[in-house]
């Protein structure tokens, strides 16, 4: 007969083994980054980079306040850091394949692979996501925050606001690009 304590030790091995989430959110590595040296991390307004047209729907206006901040965290690659690019290049890829991070697309433009991701339900987007890297320039993610964004109502404000591109240029340069 085994003993009362083997089973118990046992039941707790395989509790404490199914339980443990080794799984990092993008949330917490966005926190992890934040002030860690080589990192360039920010959250942006929504509202100091677009603003409406003239006068638009009220429909527009709705959509514009769903979206509410952009997380960003980058890190430029340089020489001395190559593994530590290649190792946060994992951990983004890693992060994304949670299965709650469903694909939206991945392109190449001007040498950077890009993929774009949501979370939500496809006619009401919690988070747009869009992860690159490039050898040349480093890796990054950008994640855009809203509640119950809907894609098609985004599309039809994007034909309806006006983008800052004074602030859109001042972003860029915190990414020496």
């Amino acid at each position: 007969m085994i003993k009362s304590s083997t089973i118990l030790s046992l039941l707790l091995v395989v509790f404490l083994a199914t339980s443990c989430n080794n799984n990092k959110s993008l949330q917490k590595y966005l926190v992890e980054t934040s002030g860690k040296e080589g990192f360039m991390t920010g959250d942006i307004p929504v509202s100091s980079l677009i603003s409406p047209k003239t006068e638009v729907s009220e429909e527009v206006r709705e959509t514009m306040n769903s979206v509410k901040k952009i997380n960003m965290v980058f890190l430029a690659k340089t020489a001395e850091n190559q593994a530590m690019y290649e190792a946060e290049k994992q951990t983004l890829k890693n992060i994304f394949t949670n299965k709650d991070y469903k694909s939206l697309g991945k392109m190449k433009a001007q040498g950077m692979n890009i993929s774009v991701y949501y979370t939500g339900e496809t006619d009401s987007l919690d988070e747009v996501i869009a992860f690159g890297y490039s050898n040349e320039v480093g890796v990054g993610v950008a994640r855009l925050l809203g509640e119950n964004m809907n894609p098609a109502k985004m599309l039809e404000m994007l034909n309806s606001i006006t983008v800052d591109e004074n602030n859109v240029k001042n972003i860029g340069n915190l990414f020496g690009k």
